[in-house]
């Protein structure tokens, strides 16, 4: 006698309440909103413990990327060069990859000094010299070529001195090329650091909303709006100023050097715009950079060299934009008349000079090299320290998205580019659990010999 066969059972709904997945943006903007809020509240109602609250909370979401900053790129230049082992022709790829960094940069510094010219963004401000103090820190070219080469290996770690720790991991990556199959243990093993380090920075970035409250909150509680509106023409003259190289200048390089639609880019390239425009930070931005490169069709090998390498020296936003109408700026502050000899000298300083500013949050010490080479007093800088986290976001946001426009230009002009990837790549929302997932396969081939 055979046993009947149960009925299959229908699998119930679950009951109660769920509540709704909130997008990454959605986060973002509300971020935005709430410190805007609350900064007017505690600023109007002089409200003293809600803006501690919020100092301490932007506060501490800087400080978690900051201590990541070091290890992450140390590992991050140091697999990137390795990873140039299975590049064919990694020398050519890194020379052109230089060149564009070189030559966008002087594009966004002409667009910075054309703005800066017509605008006069220092005149009417009603702010003197007595306003500006000097800065605790500051950059000259003496001590931004000594200070590559460390005295000792822990205090770049320690100081945060960003190119010095380039230096090192350059150094040892190039090392562990030349010793080959020798060196595969400390490569396996930094390999494995560097995905653990993304890992980690990813929970930091999972706090970037709430990192947008505190740093937006202080900065309308601290300063308020009759401050910020003395910086209305210079603030305006910078996100303008991005807006063009971002908007304008990237889009045109991509539709006619590497001949794919502009539009695609951004919507590829969206997550990591977004975070860098609330993170403030190449450097933290950087895992999610390396991936919308690679989702836009750039084979893994070189996004794994350009990214890393972009982050700590292509910084169209921070270092020439902003520090051409810096020093427009500060010199009409100051009654200082600038030549055509001293225009040439800050765009030989953005094109040359911006690794100084190395992915940090701020833009200071470019800022202060530039004045030093012109000669204008660093007083000026602390004119421009109060504005500063409100024009740090968009000068992000354009350097990163200039880190993956290099690479999807160079990827072209190579013949490497994988098209139908460019085209089918979209947007992901930040709140994927595992947006870095470097265990993945890349969707674009290994790098092949040109033709």
């Amino acid at each position: 006698m055979s046993t009947p066969t149960p009925a299959p059972t229908t699998a119930q709904p679950r009951s109660g309440f769920r509540i709704p997945k909130v997008p990454f943006w959605a986060q973002i903007l509300t971020g935005l909103v709430l410190g805007v809020l609350l900064g007017w509240a505690a600023r109007t109602g002089d409200v003293a413990w809600l803006k501690d609250t919020l100092e301490q909370i932007g506060t501490i979401f800087v400080q978690l990327l900051k201590l990541a900053v070091a290890p992450l790129v140390f590992f991050a230049i140091l697999v990137s060069i390795t990873n140039l082992r299975n590049v064919n022709n990694a020398a050519r790829l890194a020379t052109r990859t230089l060149l564009w960094f070189f030559a966008t940069s002087l594009i966004a510094v002409a667009i910075g000094l054309t703005i800066g010219l017509l605008t006069n963004p220092g005149a009417g401000t009603g702010l003197t010299p007595k306003d500006g103090a000097a800065p605790e820190s500051s950059g000259s070219w003496i001590d931004f070529l000594t200070g590559i080469v460390p005295t000792d290996i822990i205090t770049p770690f320690t100081e945060l001195q960003v190119l010095q720790i380039v230096f090192m991991a350059a150094a040892l990556g190039v090392a562990a090329l030349k010793l080959g199959e020798k060196a595969q243990p400390v490569v396996a093993l930094s390999e494995t650091i560097l995905e653990l380090l993304q890992k980690a920075l990813w929970w930091v970035i999972r706090l970037a909303p709430l990192g947008t409250v505190g740093l937006i909150g202080f900065a309308i509680a601290d300063y308020g709006w009759n401050l910020i509106s003395k910086y209305a023409t210079f603030t305006a003259d910078v996100y303008i100023g991005c807006a063009l190289v971002l908007f304008g200048v990237y889009p045109l390089l991509l539709a006619t050097v590497a001949k794919v639609n502009p539009l695609q880019f951004f919507r590829g390239a969206w997550p990591a715009i977004q975070l860098a425009f609330v993170s403030r930070s190449s450097v933290g931005t950087m895992p999610v950079t390396k991936k919308v490169t690679e989702r836009l069709g750039v084979p893994q090998e070189y996004t794994s060299f350009a990214v890393p390498f972009g982050a700590t020296t292509k910084m169209d936003g921070c270092a020439a934009i902003y520090p051409a109408l810096a020093a427009i700026f500060i010199a009409e502050i100051f009654d200082v008349t600038l030549g055509i000899q001293d225009y040439v000298l800050i765009a030989f300083v953005s094109v040359i000079g911006s690794a100084a500013t190395a992915g940090l949050t701020g833009a200071t010490i470019m800022t202060t090299l530039t004045l030093s080479t012109l000669g204008l007093p660093l007083e000026g800088v602390g004119l421009l320290l109060a504005i500063d986290p409100i024009l740090d976001m968009v000068r992000t946001a354009t350097n990163v998205a200039g880190q993956a426009v290099v690479p999807v230009l160079v990827a072209s002009r190579e013949n490497i580019l994988d098209r139908e990837a460019y085209d089918n790549a979209t947007s992901f929302d930040l709140n994927d659990p595992d947006p870095v997932d470097t265990n993945k396969p890349a969707q674009s081939p290994r790098v092949p010999a040109p033709a």
